[in-house]
């Protein structure tokens, strides 16, 4: 009698056991399907930061070279610091995007800052969750370059042999020479790069 209930209960217990072990499996799997996308996510937003960055640096780059072919007509530096000839650098967003696994979609903001959505080549992947083998992870970055030098123009039409000093980040002052171009700040003594939501930083 004892032996034949105990029978019956552990008949009764299995489909629950059963039901407990599918529930935990499921949610596993759920889990593995949030974490499958939270990686895709996180492969985007580097993707997209990344290449916002590399053409902003670009642009800084080029800035700078400019301001050097300059150096002696201080009354082209604003201009040149303002960003204009820094030129278009999407081009190295778009292969940075690549790089990172990603499509990159890149346009200018202003002569100073960078758009970029990127979007996954691969996907999330096969999950729980239907149709995730076709969805892709999206970001979205803002790179800025930030002019870090003023300067004053001097009285007259800015040429002779004495240039301008540039004060720049931390008070920095640099005391540039036409015919000596040892010494001179670089690009990142010029401008800063950096991500529109995030504190500057030099790149």
């Amino acid at each position: 009698m004892i032996r034949s209930r105990l029978h019956r209960d552990a008949g009764q217990a299995f489909p629950i056991y059963i039901t407990v072990v599918a529930g935990l499996l499921f949610l596993a799997l759920a889990y593995l399907a949030v974490g499958q996308a939270a990686v895709r996510r996180s492969d985007a937003q580097t993707a997209a930061d990344a290449a916002a960055l590399a053409a902003a640096q670009k642009t800084r780059d080029q800035l700078a070279g400019l301001w050097l072919d300059d150096l002696d007509d201080p009354t082209k530096w604003q201009a040149i610091f303002d960003g204009q000839g820094g030129g278009d650098f999407c081009w190295r967003a778009v292969q940075l995007g690549a790089q990172n696994d990603a499509e990159a979609h890149c346009a200018p903001d202003g002569p100073l800052s960078y758009v970029v959505d990127a979007r996954t080549i691969k996907s999330v992947g096969d999950s729980i969750v239907p149709g995730t083998e076709n969805v892709h992870a999206t970001a979205h970055a803002i790179a800025v370059i930030e002019k870090l030098c003023t300067f004053t123009l001097p009285s007259g039409d800015g040429g002779g042999d004495s240039l301008p000093p540039l004060t720049c980040r931390g008070g920095k002052v640099w005391n540039p020479k036409p015919d000596d171009t040892t010494g001179l700040p670089k690009p990142e003594d010029l401008f800063d790069v950096h991500l529109a939501d995030s504190p500057a930083n030099d790149h």
